[in-house]
């Protein structure tokens, strides 16, 4: 009963801090806009481009904020009970570089006219295609007759990191200015492309997910015993393996196709709602995605204030704070590496 009464106040206390921090993000810009002007523009009252900044520019960025960060939070929860260590985390493991050389396939080599007439869905299929390879490749080669080891995954994560990132280095060498611009923005990773398209496609991609995870949160718990108790157990370790796996390479697809490489959220959020709830998946999958929304948004916030009117790029600042994170975690668990 008590881990019961800690999960809902969590809950709670992450619902509120999520509601200031999107709050915060409304009045946070170039722009300075009290909260007052802000309510009253996003029901488009008050002056022109004030609801204009409100309902086109700062609403959207926001919602994405929310949508992205809950999917790295839960994308970085399954992935640490899947491969059952700490350590693992999409950029980390070279599944956000794959996505990123699928998404800079698509805007290099593929043609303008095809590009702009369905580009959002075009960048989101090859990078759930790279994403999907990448993960598969750095799965196939940790995986051995004792189970999963780290440590292979972990290299041939940065082997997959660093021959996408030669690939990228390719690419911009062969692009055109616009897209030379694009594949940019890309690798530093942003929030600013929010419109409607993206927040719906977010949207959904976040609830298709968080529904599915939450509904293998009990074959996840087995895995943590080991591959062979959770067979015992009557889970189907492959196909729960195959599953999450595809259904992770699809939400960081995603992610990537929309605001570029934003590394290390997946990686500390799971740390924060495993020390405030433990492992269990069923408490532990919706608190990543609401402290993922959280800890996103406010890395966005500071994106925005930090050097404004310019802005950081996002991608910049959640590798300034998860780098030392990533060390620290290192140093704790190389005993078991």
């Amino acid at each position: 009963m008590m881990k019961h009464h800690a999960y809902f106040l969590v809950l709670a206390i992450g619902l509120l801090l999520l509601s200031a921090t999107i709050l915060l993000s409304l009045v946070s810009g170039a722009v300075n806009t009290d909260l007052w002007q802000t309510l009253t523009a996003l029901y488009g009252k008050g002056d022109s481009s004030t609801v204009f900044i409100m309902q086109q520019l700062r609403l959207p960025r926001t919602l994405l904020g929310v949508f992205i960060g809950a999917i790295l939070g839960c994308c970085g929860a399954v992935l640490q009970g899947l491969f059952r260590n700490p350590l693992a985390d999409p950029g980390i493991i070279g599944v956000s570089a794959g996505a990123a050389l699928g998404a800079a396939v698509a805007i290099v080599l593929l043609p303008q006219g095809i590009l702009l007439w369905n580009k959002l869905s075009l960048l989101s299929l090859f990078s759930f295609i790279g994403g999907l390879l990448a993960t598969l490749f750095v799965y196939h080669i940790g995986k051995t007759h004792y189970g999963t080891r780290m440590t292979l995954i972990l290299l041939s994560g940065i082997a997959i990191g660093a021959l996408a990132f030669a690939f990228l280095g390719l690419l911009q060498f062969i692009a055109d200015d616009q897209a030379l611009r694009e594949l940019t923005t890309w690798q530093l990773g942003s929030l600013a492309h929010g419109n409607c398209n993206t927040v719906i496609l977010c949207a959904v991609t976040a609830f298709l997910l968080l529904t599915q995870f939450m509904r293998q949160a009990s074959a996840l718990n087995a895995l943590l015993l080991g591959d062979l108790e959770a067979r015992h157990l009557g889970v189907s370790v492959e196909k729960i393996k195959r599953s999450c796996i595809i259904l992770t390479a699809l939400g960081i697809g995603i992610v990537v196709s929309v605001s570029g490489m934003i590394g290390f959220i997946g990686l500390i959020v799971p740390h924060i709602a495993r020390t405030l709830l433990g492992p269990n998946h069923k408490t532990l999958i919706p608190a990543c995605a609401l402290i993922g929304a959280i800890l996103l948004l406010s890395a966005d916030i500071l994106a925005r204030k930090l050097a404004a009117p310019a802005e950081i790029p996002i991608g910049i600042l959640t590798a300034l704070l998860g780098a030392p994170f990533f060390i620290t975690l290192l140093v704790k668990n190389k005993g078991r590496l």
